[in-house]
């Protein structure tokens, strides 16, 4: 039987517990998923891609489902990296009506691009609901605990990115 492979594109800058609870949800669906970090150059992240996936990988180190997650980065288009590695689904986090508008035109826009490839939305718990990778790092810029928001790692590069601030 063949193993459905779907791809969870994003930034995750950084990765946080929203991002894990998707991850989680999606591999109830789906028996592999690649985790994959667009490489978009009009961005200006706070971590680098590699801080980024080394972050990940860690953070889903000690996850009874690490071994069916692949964590990589790609550039250029998502579907053309989805087909390249299987994927028949991009998975998309919705948390609020505010995320559907901008969701739906990449889906359709990938749809254009590539009939084969289906996106499906998933809402993560309501725990994590309010929580988005821009809000995590706004707290820590000043000095807020996240520890219940970010993997340990995670929490720790924070920390590493925003010494110099001092209020």
């Amino acid at each position: 039987m063949e193993k459905t492979i779907a791809i969870y594109p994003g930034a995750f800058d950084p990765v946080t517990y929203g991002h894990i609870d998707l991850m989680k949800r999606a591999l109830r669906i789906f028996d592999r998923l690649i985790v994959a970090i667009g490489e978009n150059p009009a961005k200006k992240p706070l971590f680098t891609v590699e801080e980024r996936l080394e972050m990940i990988r860690e953070a889903l180190s000690n996850y009874d489902f690490f071994d069916r997650v692949e964590v990589t980065s790609f550039p250029g288009l998502l579907v053309e990296f989805a087909a390249q590695k299987g994927a028949k689904v991009i998975v998309r986090g919705l948390r609020a009506v505010s995320d559907f508008e901008y969701e739906f035109q990449l889906a359709l826009m990938n749809r254009k691009l590539n009939r084969q490839i289906d996106t499906i939305f998933l809402m993560p718990g309501f725990r994590w609901f309010f929580i988005s990778s821009t809000i995590v790092k706004e707290a820590a810029r000043f000095g807020g605990d996240v520890s219940d928001l970010v993997p340990p790692i995670v929490e720790e590069k924070l920390r590493e990115k925003f010494k110099t601030f001092n209020y």
